[in-house]
């Protein structure tokens, strides 16, 4: 938040692109995201991949544990109304996104709703106004969250991977918030996987987002394109540029779009290549309800 969010908005600025910031609201308990070593499958090969201590530097990577937590986006209302200031569209990104990430999928839906609700309530603190839309951390959802969702009445979340635009439906309850999927593969994934390097990271991207022959949807990191990886978000944006690609936040590919109109997916639990653990996706299955 500090150092990478800075950055990304002046890279931006630097291009004349605007685009969405999920903020993650509450404490950097960034260093204890380390046990997943021992719990999640493929974790370690990442972490080694994107040479973590690299991209989080001692501080982030010792937060929670051996030093305090320090508080995200409520600790930065300055930056968060930056981001709006600046054009930018801004959303909330859980409370805890450590919690989020390790937990959610194990707790009581009144706490997991109330991760969401906790971040929406200190977004609404930092910038003046309730968030209108949202992203779960690490892609994690649950029914108890899309219930949410609907109570804090948001023009769209996030939270999963898939294709296109879609009403998600989890436990044979349908929400009435639709979901923007990512579409495309993120930094951390595509590094070292494929023979893709931070060099060619770029046209990867591009050439996928072409390809998909619709809207894409592409997800950064503050904590890798915002610090080491700046050059390679710097060196995607040109490329996009000079291969016609409009770049513009998530709510304009949405804008118009009528929930009701959508087709209903199933959100399933499924890995995704280059990512450690289970992520929610878009079934392939679609059930016009």
């Amino acid at each position: 938040m500090d150092e990478g969010v800075p950055r990304l908005l002046e890279a931006l600025a630097s291009a004349g692109v605007r685009g969405t910031f999920f903020v993650t609201m509450g404490p950097d308990n960034s260093g204890k995201a380390a046990l997943r070593v021992f719990r999640r499958r493929g974790f370690a090969g990442k972490m080694v991949r994107t040479n973590a201590l690299r991209m989080y530097g001692l501080r982030t990577a010792l937060s929670g544990t051996l030093l305090p937590a320090r508080p995200v986006g409520s600790g930065r209302p300055d930056l968060m109304q930056a981001i709006v200031h600046e054009g930018h569209e801004a959303g909330v990104h859980g409370w805890d996104h450590v919690l989020w990430h390790d937990r959610i999928l194990e707790m009581d839906p009144v706490a997991a709703a109330a991760e969401l609700r906790r971040a929406a309530a200190s977004f609404a603190d930092a910038v003046g106004w309730p968030p209108d839309c949202a992203s779960a951390p690490a892609w994690v959802l649950t029914p108890a969250v899309l219930e949410e969702e609907e109570r804090l009445r948001l023009r769209y979340a996030a939270d999963t991977r898939g294709t296109a635009p879609f009403l998600p439906r989890m436990h044979g309850r349908v929400s009435t918030v639709l979901q923007l999927p990512t579409t495309l593969p993120t930094l951390d994934e595509l590094l070292g996987l494929g023979g893709v390097t931070e060099d060619s990271f770029a046209g990867e991207v591009v050439a996928r987002a072409v390809a998909a022959g619709t809207d894409a949807v592409f997800t950064l990191h503050a904590e890798a394109e915002g610090m080491a990886f700046l050059p390679c978000f710097r060196d995607l944006l040109a490329r996009l540029q000079d291969g016609g690609v409009e770049c513009v936040p998530c709510g304009t590919l949405v804008a118009g779009l009528d929930p009701a109109s959508l087709p209903v997916h199933d959100v399933v639990l499924r890995e995704v290549p280059g990512r450690a653990g289970l992520l929610s996706t878009q079934a392939d299955g679609v059930h016009a309800d």
